[in-house]
């Protein structure tokens, strides 16, 4: 198991509240499963070995707490946790399937490890054990069965998956119905004069979503959480964010708020909040009830990423297509054993998937020995230049990748990738395969994408008039475009210039008849970026 799935007693105790003598009361009553005893990292000084657990005790802990606001007793709560566990005692063998290395103490620290982990001995050092999490039990409901607010936000602050009671309860609006993916920003929302009218203490409800999102927001990015934002928005987030909660390690809260609303009606929560890589999603859970089988699935953090991700709402959003497909391929393909193409595609991808990472690109699933990516239009940031950027640093690695192949095999095959890029406003969302979760926008905005890929030869870069006139002036003055004319001493390339397709392709040539729904589109081809130090220099000499 890796350092980041595991948790400290002390970092436990000072994340839940609990003393240490709580913390061991739960590990004898099998609650929690007993530590495993580690040497500690560099920012634990003075410790030789310290007790680590699990990130899903604090879904325990949460649990415990729960149920003893409803009256239970804690005999009574210790059963709930073995009938939750098949009467078996928990012990860290049931957390997860991983090995892990436990270091053998150097001295005894009674501050770090709780009692029970010293009684057990660990003074030698054990052979790596297999972990099997419990929580791999079935989810007995789903996220559409969760009858407090809940909702996704992504890392762009918008929301992805909303239910009912959310949009009733503190939104006073249908999100969902909200196709514009601006339009569904957190903070957008939360100031939003329908949420002031439902919940007369809102700026609590802000608070917390700035206390949770906050390793994605710092002061200076205030301006920047949404589109629009007013001056009086601004200074309302500026002395929130200045009294927000100090951050937790794991992007793992439980906070408590209690929601207000017009009519002075009172509903207390503990907010359960579950961070992974495509966003953070929020659970209410109201404190004076608790519903132990959607605690149980809230524990089982795979699956309801899963679920989430496939639920996700289609957004209308501005994004770029590039299309780029490997020239020649069928050819290629004939000339090399199965086993040393694969190793050519493995290459290709692991050459060019860099590039397209560093500029935001987001995969899109392309049929054929090419590769489709989106660039989506975010606050801050600018899609297109973005395209347009990673499609010329990919054809400068894929200069190296066929040099090196024309080494080793002594072809005459260029390996290059011929691309097209296309804007549009388009929706944006997720299709699920048998067993993948798929990105996916439909509309024409791909398909001219798509045509101006197989337009390309020898690893040209063709777009449309209407991406480059989105471009700025300064923006168009860091990149060579224009269109290829003949004249009577052959071709000349025309610099900034445009060329309906259907003046560029042979009309006769059949394998151009596909071209001909978008004969009338405006095109040119983006030729290379402009080093403005040596154009001011060449002016000057």
């Amino acid at each position: 198991m890796s350092a980041s799935n595991l948790i400290t007693s002390k970092e436990l105790m000072e994340k839940t509240g609990i003393s240490r003598a709580t913390l061991n009361n739960y590990i004898k009553m099998g609650i929690l499963p007993k530590p495993i005893v580690r040497r500690p990292g560099p920012e634990e000084k003075n410790v030789k070995q310290i007790g680590y657990f699990p990130m899903s005790v604090l879904e325990n802990i949460l649990k415990v707490k729960l149920l003893k606001q409803q009256g239970n007793s804690m005999d009574e709560i210790t059963a709930i946790f073995q009938e939750a566990s098949g009467g078996l005692p928990l012990d860290v063998e049931e957390v997860e399937e991983h090995h892990i290395h436990v270091a053998p103490p150097e001295i005894d620290d009674s501050e770090s490890i709780p009692d029970i982990a010293r009684d057990k001995g660990q003074t030698d050092e054990p052979e790596p054990q297999s972990y099997r999490r419990s929580s791999d039990r079935e989810v007995k409901v789903t996220i559409a069965d969760i009858d407090s607010p809940a909702y996704l936000i992504n890392h762009n602050f918008e929301i992805e998956w909303i239910n009912k009671p959310a949009e009733q309860f503190i939104f006073n609006r249908n999100i969902r119905k909200l196709i514009d993916i601006e339009s569904r920003n957190i903070f957008r929302l939360l100031m939003h004069e329908e949420l002031h009218q439902q919940l007369t203490n809102w700026q609590e409800v802000i608070l917390l979503h700035l206390s949770v999102l906050q390793n994605s927001i710092d002061k200076n990015s205030l301006q920047s959480l949404f589109e629009g934002i007013s001056d009086g928005e601004m200074k309302i987030l500026e002395d929130l964010f200045s009294h927000k909660s100090q951050p937790v390690r794991g992007n793992l809260y439980h906070l408590p708020i209690t929601l207000v609303n017009a009519e002075k009606a009172r509903k207390s929560y503990w907010v359960h909040t579950m961070s992974f890589r495509e966003g953070t999603f929020f659970v209410f859970i109201p404190a004076d009830s608790i519903n132990l089988a959607l605690l149980d699935m809230l524990s089982q953090r795979g699956k309801i990423i899963g679920e989430l991700l496939k639920n996700r709402m289609p957004s209308l959003v501005s994004l770029c297509v590039l299309i780029a497909d490997l020239q020649d391929s069928a050819k290629i393909s004939a000339e090399l054993l199965p086993a040393q193409y694969f190793e050519l595609i493995n290459e290709l991808w692991q050459t060019v998937g860099p590039v397209f990472e560093k500029y935001n690109g987001i995969y899109g699933k392309h049929a054929g020995d090419g590769m489709l990516y989106y660039f989506i239009h975010r606050p801050g940031g600018n899609y297109l230049i973005n395209a347009v950027n990673c499609a010329l640093e990919v054809r400068e690695v894929m200069k190296e990748l066929n040099s090196k192949w024309r080494l080793r095999k002594g072809w005459n095959n260029e390996l290059c990738l011929n691309t097209g890029i296309n804007e549009g406003l388009e929706f944006f969302g997720t299709i699920q395969s048998s067993n993948t979760i798929e990105f996916t926008a439909l509309g024409d905005t791909i398909n001219i994408a798509g045509r101006l890929s197989d337009l390309a030869r020898n690893g040209e870069i063709w777009t449309t008039k209407n991406l480059i006139s989105r471009l700025s002036q300064e923006e168009r003055n860091l990149i060579r475009f224009g269109i290829h004319q003949e004249n009577q001493t052959g071709k000349i390339f025309i610099q900034n210039s445009f060329s309906r397709i259907s003046d560029i392709i042979k009309k006769d040539n059949l394998q151009n008849r596909h071209l001909t729904a978008i004969a009338g589109l405006p095109i040119t081809e983006i030729k290379e970026k402009i080093n403005l130090n040596l154009e001011m220099q060449s002016v000057v000499s």
